[in-house]
């Protein structure tokens, strides 16, 4: 989230926050694809971390698409941490490490996305040349430590920093040394909303392993494909993971809120200002232990907004389903995420096979999948099966969906050859992650520095 949300109508009961969900439902033909992605910078020479001040350093790469794009900075005590366009069309934005985001803008193709995606990075290019940097499509940081990691003047992570070691143990490298892909997708109902969070929930270990691109940390080979899924198995398991409610025959819109309700808050804005709300939950906010504590300390529905952006599932649910189980990656990815959930949740044809497929699926056994896949990937089992097995399947239902829409370009494609990459993987049947390490003990020769040539932008 680029722009912490700023909504001072009060809340009056809790109808009011399940009906804030609500508001999301869509007729299909609104539907839309919002896809975002992070990739680490660097400085071409000795590959390191790039922080956010001087000539060369973050803030310069901001001011230098402010000045292409033409986009409006967000402000954060005084430092530029991100840009917007104007009418709500995408934006950029900084993770607590430097890594650098793109929102992409809500768009009915993958043909769009995939335009979207190579004209950012070309104008990111464009200003990053000159200052010697470039970007790496890794899931996880491949070199630098914590220490060594700069951090971003942002105020919500200064809270954050300070909050995550103490209800896990991987906090502060999912925020600072991790990057993703994920692709935000619509619903049109309650029960729509059901369906695709369930069967995403399920599929999201496999997107993880067919994602797998985290294998080196510090300089070496780390023992996982996903250092990222192993990341977030321990970051904050209040607010993250695989939500078994989800898996109930009338899971709703009501179920997420009274969970989303006892989970502790980050902070609340008022006048500008941050303020650490840490030891309080939503639900107690709302029963008032905060109005004699900060100014304005009453709910308000941007405070709600703005909590839902802090809960971190596997699926997040706002006024929209967000996939977030996948490593950041080469730019070919792009384009892959979004077309693997759009063939499998916007064709009603393939969200049926989808949800045949995984019906009897049960989350403890989904649970096993997240936690054997980090270092497992695709070999990991299912019953009679690996995921590889699976994601051949899946993939079969994906592409099926893709065709069903029938979103051609103009020299006549569908969305059907954004799935190539994961064909790769499967046809492989190892992962990028397998692949690296397996270059890094043969032709990289022990080094993990020409990753930052091979999985650079």
């Amino acid at each position: 989230m680029a722009r912490d949300t700023t909504d001072f109508r009060p809340i009056e009961e809790k109808s009011e926050l399940v009906a804030h969900l609500a508001e999301g439902c869509k007729p299909k033909e609104k539907w839309r694809i919002g896809t975002e992605h992070e990739k680490f910078p660097f400085y071409v020479d000795g590959h390191a971390p790039v922080p956010y001040g001087g000539d060369k350093g973050i803030r310069a790469l901001l001011e230098g698409m402010q000045k292409t794009l033409g986009w409006d900075p967000i402000v954060d005590a005084g430092h530029t941490i991100g840009l917007v366009e104007p009418t709500g069309q995408g934006a950029i934005s900084l993770e607590p490490g430097g890594q650098f985001e793109l929102s992409g803008a809500p768009v009915e193709t993958i043909h769009q996305t995939c335009r979207e995606g190579n004209a950012h990075l070309a104008q990111l290019r464009q200003i990053a040349e000159p200052l010697g940097i470039r970007f790496l499509g890794l899931g996880g940081s491949p070199k630098w430590t914590l220490a060594e990691t700069p951090r971003m003047p942002k105020s919500r992570y200064d809270i954050m920093t300070a909050y995550m070691p103490k209800v896990g143990s991987h906090g502060l490298d999912m925020m600072y040394r991790t990057c993703t892909i994920q692709v935000n997708l619509d619903f049109s109902s309650e029960e729509d909303m059901r369906r695709k969070m369930q069967v995403s929930l399920k599929l999201q270990p496999l997107s993880t392993a067919l994602f797998a691109n985290s294998p080196f940390t510090e300089g070496k080979p780390n023992g996982l494909q996903s250092w990222r899924g192993e990341i977030w198995r321990d970051t904050d398991n209040q607010r993250a993971g695989m939500l078994d409610m989800c898996f109930s025959r009338d899971f709703g819109f009501a179920d997420y809120v009274e969970w989303a309700l006892d989970v502790p808050m980050y902070f609340l804005i008022r006048e500008g200002r941050y303020f650490d709300v840490t030891h309080v939950t939503f639900r107690q906010f709302m029963d008032g232990a905060l109005k004699n504590e900060i100014p304005d300390g009453l709910p308000t529905m941007g405070d709600w907004a703005n909590h839902l952006s802090t809960l971190f599932p596997d699926v997040r649910l706002k006024r929209f389903l967000e996939m977030r189980g996948a490593d950041g990656g080469p730019w070919r990815r792009i384009c892959a995420l979004p077309a693997f959930w759009v063939g499998l949740l916007y064709d009603e044809a393939a969200l049926d096979a989808a949800e045949e497929l995984t019906a009897d699926w049960t989350y403890q056994e989904c649970l096993e999948q997240r936690d054997a896949v980090p270092a497992q990937g695709l070999a990991t089992p299912f019953r009679n099966h690996t995921l590889r097995e699976i994601g051949r399947e899946v993939l079969s239902i994906s592409r099926t969906g893709l065709t069903n829409r029938a979103r051609k370009n103009r020299e006549g494609y569908d969305e059907t050859g954004f799935l190539a990459p994961l064909d790769e993987v499967i046809a492989r049947g190892t992962t990028s992650a397998e692949e690296m390490v397996r270059a890094y003990h043969t032709r990289w020769g022990g080094s993990i520095e020409p990753a930052f040539l091979e999985y650079a932008y």
